[in-house]
């Protein structure tokens, strides 16, 4: 079964919360796809990634930068898996058809949404009654993550 993952966004916002997570992520040698809710925020999210940071660089593409089999983090709108990610992220009120075909599910939403909050709530029991290891995640004051559940 996947290991299933919920952030709650509490302290920060999705854009400066995803590429800390996405750069872990690369570190451990993992490829990660990005779920986003609109192309209007995958987009602006492409655009952020580029931008976010001036001393590091994350690497990643949308299908409009072409050769998606060989983005370490693509960005997209659709369930699809182009450049063979084992870890996919679900942000901005993107959700998945279904868990299977990664070894990591990372849900992302933001605590001022009721709805995101809601829809959260209802992907972790989906996830807990389908046999997952659903864990739940929180950011202390120092904006560290801590696992609360």
């Amino acid at each position: 079964m996947a290991e299933v993952l919920f952030y709650h966004l509490e302290r920060q916002p999705l854009e400066a919360a995803l590429p800390g997570l996405l750069q872990r992520s690369l570190d451990r040698g993992w490829r990660a796809v990005v779920k986003v809710g609109s192309e209007e925020r995958l987009d602006a999210l492409n655009a952020h990634l580029w931008s976010y940071d001036d001393s590091s660089f994350l690497p990643h593409g949308a299908a409009s930068d072409g050769n998606a089999e060989k983005q370490p983090v693509f960005l997209t709108t659709s369930d699809d898996n182009p450049n063979a990610a084992t870890v996919r992220f679900l942000v901005d009120g993107a959700e998945a058809a279904e868990l299977s075909g990664y070894d990591r599910t990372v849900f992302m939403f933001d605590a001022g949404d009721d709805e995101a909050v809601t829809r959260s709530r209802e992907a972790w029991k989906a996830a807990r009654a389908g046999g997952h290891d659903a864990t739940y995640w929180r950011q202390d004051e120092n904006g560290r993550w801590s696992k609360q559940g």
